[in-house]
């Protein structure tokens, strides 16, 4: 909105010229998210402490979380409203894809809060069933879906794969309902590993990182040439909305750190994953995402693995228990070395995933 405000005046002010630059847009749209959450942080923390807002802890996890109940929770919507402010300050309000991750990020956010309040008028962990919450992710995936097959440009139903040059299938109308799937996926797999003090904070925080350079290179036509990746017209300018999603981030993570003062709940963990998903799709790193967010991919895995070991040997557990990260405390380790450890690996498969750019 800036840009379309103040470039018009640069004939009677030159410096405003600087609104068309994409690098300083997006710094910007860091800090406004970032200063926000700092400044509405401890207000928004508070108010949901007086409404008792309060996190309720399941009873069979590791007894260390029971102290955790009541702690304040739905801190996720204060991410979206940071993120929401910056964006629409900072973008070019004429780009579609901006919109598109835009009203992902509120619409899984809807979704996560409905459920939110679900468990606190209830007093435990139950909130929204597996089949409403899942009706709703595939509704909203369904719509981000057909949006981007209409505005995505000539690559949007195309798949491609690390280490390739060139797709390896056009999906045609068929990519509408994988989208609508592997959305919702990444929507659940940030959503379960939302269970330790910033665990699943800090690592959307390392995925948005690798997101910020993988949208700038496919918005430029001379990066993706030389990096022989898709050229996705109006890309570049996501890197505000990752920015902004970085600054909104790494200002909850201040108070989301252990021992957390707020939990972004299911507002926050279901609109973060559904986001990324719908990054990957407009970028085409689809599989490379499965990289990118690797621990993601293991604490899911861990739970489906579960599932399957238990049915399968009538009662026995693979893990002592799923996600990945609950087993790793009940072997006796702190939950701060749990995140700590999870973050390192986050960081080191986002480098991994950046590092394949250049072999293709």
């Amino acid at each position: 909105m800036l840009r379309e405000l103040l470039l018009p005046l640069v004939k009677f002010f030159s410096p405003f010229n600087i609104f068309r630059y994409l690098t300083f847009r997006s710094a910007y749209a860091a800090m406004t998210a970032l200063f926000i959450v700092l400044f509405l942080g401890p207000k928004i923390i508070e108010k949901l402490r007086v409404l008792k807002f309060g996190q309720s802890v399941r009873l069979d996890g590791p007894q260390s979380h029971l102290a955790k109940s009541g702690t304040p929770t739905m801190g996720g919507i204060l991410i979206i409203l940071a993120v929401a402010l910056a964006v629409v300050l900072w973008q070019d309000i004429r780009n579609p894809l901006t919109w598109v991750a835009l009203f992902s990020l509120i619409a899984f956010g809807m979704i996560g809060a409905a459920d939110d309040l679900l468990k606190i008028k209830k007093h435990n962990s139950d909130g929204l069933s597996v089949v409403q919450k899942l009706i709703f992710q595939f509704l909203v995936a369904g719509i981000v879906a057909v949006s981007l097959y209409f505005v995505g440009g000539e690559n949007a139903t195309k798949v491609y794969l690390p280490f390739f040059k060139t797709h390896i299938v056009d999906l045609g109308l068929f990519w509408i309902p994988v989208a609508m799937i592997y959305v919702t996926t990444w929507s659940n797999a940030v959503n379960i590993t939302d269970g330790l003090d910033g665990l699943a904070t800090g690592l959307v925080i390392m995925a948005i990182i690798a997101f910020s350079i993988l949208t700038y290179v496919s918005g430029r036509a001379d990066w993706a040439a030389y990096l022989n990746i898709p050229y996705i017209k109006g890309a570049g300018e996501l890197t505000i909305f990752n920015l902004a999603l970085l600054g909104a981030c790494t200002g909850f993570l201040w108070f989301n750190s252990h021992p957390a003062e707020v939990f972004m709940g299911d507002a926050g963990s279901l609109s973060l994953g559904g986001t990324m998903g719908v990054l990957s799709l407009i970028v085409k790193k689809e599989i490379l995402l499965l990289l990118i967010g690797g621990v993601f991919v293991m604490e899911l895995g861990s739970v489906m693995l579960q599932v399957l070991y238990f049915k399968a040997t009538k009662g026995k557990r693979l893990f002592r228990m799923a996600p990945l990260h609950h087993h790793f405390e009940l072997q006796g380790q702190k939950e701060t070395k749990v995140v700590v450890r999870f973050w390192i690996l986050g960081g080191i498969f986002a480098l991994l995933a950046l590092s394949t750019l250049k072999i293709q």
